[in-house]
């Protein structure tokens, strides 16, 4: 019998099987020298369902995991709602940031990953 893995885990999973074609396409492109640098990304998911993490590997792989990981780059504290909204597959401009966020970046790369990628997530 498999492990039960959170909904907050399977959300991120499943955006992270959206981000990786980009991301690796944005590595093999003209700038990937400035995205590499950038990389890896650990970031945690706090939310009242549960803590999931997700990780942008420097090869561009992305995968999610329960719990939370070592030595993160940002962790974000939100509702499970939120994160649903945020992470849904929409077309049109992102819907506004949730009022309960809470981001808290823990290396400079971080912060500058989040800043730059917190509008296209909807935090």
């Amino acid at each position: 019998m498999g492990r039960s893995v959170s909904e907050a885990a399977d959300l991120l999973a499943e955006a992270g099987r959206r981000l990786e074609p980009e991301v690796r396409q944005r590595l093999s492109g003209f700038l990937g020298g400035f995205v590499r640098a950038y990389l890896p990304q650990r970031w945690v998911f706090v939310t009242d369902g549960g803590t999931a993490s997700l990780t942008v590997e420097p090869d561009g792989g992305v995968h999610a995991e329960d719990g939370a990981a070592t030595s993160p780059d940002v962790t974000v504290e939100l509702k499970l709602t939120d994160l649903k909204r945020a992470l849904a597959k929409r077309s049109g401009p992102p819907p506004a940031p949730p009022k309960d966020l809470k981001v808290t970046p823990h290396t400079a790369k971080g912060r500058a990953a989040f800043d730059y990628l917190r509008g296209r997530l909807g935090l």
